[in-house]
């Protein structure tokens, strides 16, 4: 068929016949003859077809894009003056002497090289937009990748094992896809949200070493980081701790970096506790890349004649903190109106200013509809704490701690990219330390921060008892520019602690039987201490190509709405299969081809 691909012929094939296979992605005539710039995975390749040989010129002169062709042809030195130094194959033609239409193609709906072209659209015609060289460009890195970590694991004694895809529903955090059981009636699978439990049984079973590259579900909103279904490096290993675990996984993802993007990475990737990150940045996943941070300044609001400041301030579970910008003072009324509604996405009330223009002249070389509620020395204060100069703008946020930190955190991050404060390069953080538990106040009750099988501190095991709140786990995120890329835990192994656990997160011995009874008896059966940690492969690949979602490093996503625009998934289906699966639907409106299908169905 073909001797080599479009993207590979080069000046090595000069005078060479060569037969190759693509699509058109332009023909156009000059004159009198005809250049197609011919298009495979590999690249582009300029054909040329002179009107010498009158059959096969008429024959190109029917070609329009997309196109699929063969063609024979001679390869040539360009012109002078015609070379494209940008093109690998830029310094080369192939004289044609043979064509062949293999098949023609529709006007295709949209140009492919066209980067105004929706989302939704692209998403339609899916196959379409894989032409295009960037999306074909991702999908072979993503290859690439996924080979190199492979590779790497196999080195270091792992094993690949596949664990299953209908299994049982547990409380992992996000909703469940069910799947309904023909053969068990009313009774459901669950597609998994990761293989967690299925690991930790892995390493009850003696396989010391496991990883596997695993699509997993999950049911929630979505956003430019989320899909329903996704894919992990899922990693597990016995008889380790977590500062071994962490130093592997730092040098895999060093090699990949290296060998994939020729990137150096930080040797070693610096740590920083869960409490530091939440107070410098407002977030678990921090992007250092931005020098934006934080500082309390609730100590010096807590006498202060302004409510919004002294009541959070007072309120142990309350924060007041500032975020100086510097040169904010160039942002107009408008603009911080602007963040101001941004801020209220994450239920801050107000986002308060303090303009900083001369400060050698104390109060009146500053500007703000605050200051005459702040007295003097917690002006002082905050200027020093803040470092303010001239220019300089400082913003407070003032309520409950989780939301000032939600608030200021998003803000940092937006306003580092609206104001390009954003570094160059590659920043990987180690986040360490995280609380065992978390309160969540909606349903008064302890929740993982985590999941329910990450293992408390050794030395905290106490607290489970006494003070759960203060109890720290052993646990690890993998931050890289502001992306959790990966987290993991050292887990449970230990019958007791593990009752202990779930007894605090609400779980009681019935319910901790029925779903997770399994893993409980493995526990009893010589379990050895193990960890791990899952990589969210999209995400890594997302940020290695340079793309703005993870969409773009998938072949066939989904919407934000978790639908498939290319195959209208999900669909309604027939009264018979579900009958099958008996299954009986509410009439709310919606019509199968011969019964309704309700907008929110029980099943």
């Amino acid at each position: 068929m073909r001797t080599d691909y479009c993207g590979q012929v080069n000046e090595a094939h000069i005078d060479r016949e060569v037969v190759v296979y693509g699509w058109v992605h332009r023909r156009r005539d000059h004159g009198g003859v005809i250049f197609i710039d011919l298009r495979d995975r590999s690249g582009m390749l300029q054909v040329v077809y002179d009107p010498d040989k009158p059959e096969i010129f008429r024959l190109a002169e029917q070609v329009r894009n997309e196109f699929v062709l063969k063609v024979r042809g001679k390869v040539r030195q360009r012109p002078q003056g015609t070379t494209n130094p940008n093109l690998p194959t830029g310094m080369i033609e192939v004289l044609g002497l043979e064509l062949e239409i293999v098949n023609p193609a529709e006007t295709p709906p949209f140009v492919l090289d066209d980067d105004t072209v929706s989302e939704e659209l692209r998403l339609r015609y899916r196959y379409l937009d894989l032409r295009r060289p960037e999306m074909l460009e991702r999908l072979q890195l993503r290859s690439r990748i996924t080979n190199m970590l492979r590779h790497f694991l196999e080195e270091h004694g792992f094993i690949e094992v596949e664990t299953p895809m209908l299994t049982r529903a547990t409380p992992e955090g996000a909703r469940d896809y069910l799947v309904p059981s023909r053969t068990h009636d009313g009774s459901f699978f669950a597609l998994p949200q990761s293989p967690q439990l299925f690991k930790q049984l892995l390493m009850v079973s003696g396989v010391d070493r496991y990883f596997q590259v695993v699509r997993c579900f999950r049911d929630e909103d979505l956003r430019a980081d989320r899909q329903p279904e996704f894919t992990q490096l899922d990693i597990e290993t016995s008889f380790i701790d977590e500062e071994e675990i962490m130093r592997m996984m730092e040098e895999m993802i060093r090699k990949v970096f290296a060998q994939a993007l020729e990137e150096p990475l930080h040797d070693p990737f610096p740590r920083m506790s869960y409490d530091e990150a939440m107070q410098r940045y407002g977030s678990d996943k921090p992007d250092l890349r931005i020098p934006l941070e934080l500082v309390d300044v609730g100590d010096v609001m807590t006498d202060v004649d302004f409510k919004v400041f002294s009541g959070p301030a007072k309120d142990p579970q309350g924060r007041v903190a500032a975020l100086r910008i510097p040169n904010g003072n160039e942002l107009t009324r408008k603009e911080i109106d602007d963040y101001t509604k941004y801020v209220g996405i994450y239920g801050a009330k107000g986002l308060a200013y303090i303009k900083v223009n001369e400060w050698a002249k104390k109060r009146e070389g500053l500007q703000s509809p605050i200051l005459k509620f702040l007295p003097d020395a917690s002006i002082d204060a905050i200027m020093q704490r803040t470092g303010a100069q001239d220019g300089d703008l400082i913003f407070f946020g003032a309520d409950k701690t989780r939301i000032v930190n939600e608030a200021l955190g998003a803000l940092r991050v937006k306003l580092g990219h609206d104001k390009g404060l954003v570094e160059r390069g590659w920043k990987p953080l180690w986040v360490v330390d995280f609380p065992m538990f978390e309160w969540d106040e909606g349903e008064k009750r302890w929740v993982a921060l985590h999941h329910p099988f990450t293992s408390p501190k050794e030395e905290h095991l106490a607290l489970l008892e006494s003070d759960p709140g203060a109890c720290y786990s052993r646990a690890y995120d993998l931050v890289l520019n502001g992306t959790e890329v990966g987290g993991g835990s050292m887990r449970i192994y230990r019958p007791h602690i593990q009752k202990k656990v779930l007894e605090h997160l609400g779980i009681n011995d019935e319910e901790a039987r029925d779903k997770f009874g399994f893993l409980l008896d493995a526990l009893k059966y010589g379990c050895p201490p193990h960890g791990g940690i899952a990589f969210g492969l999209d995400r890594l690949v997302m940020l290695m190509t340079g793309a703005q979602s993870i969409r773009d490093v998938m072949a066939f996503p989904k919407t934000q709405t978790a639908g498939c625009l290319l195959t209208q998934a999900p669909s309604p289906v027939s009264e018979k299969q579900l009958r099958e699966l008996h299954i009986r639907l509410r009439n709310s409106g919606k019509t199968t081809s011969n019964q309704t299908i309700p907008e929110n169905s029980d099943k």
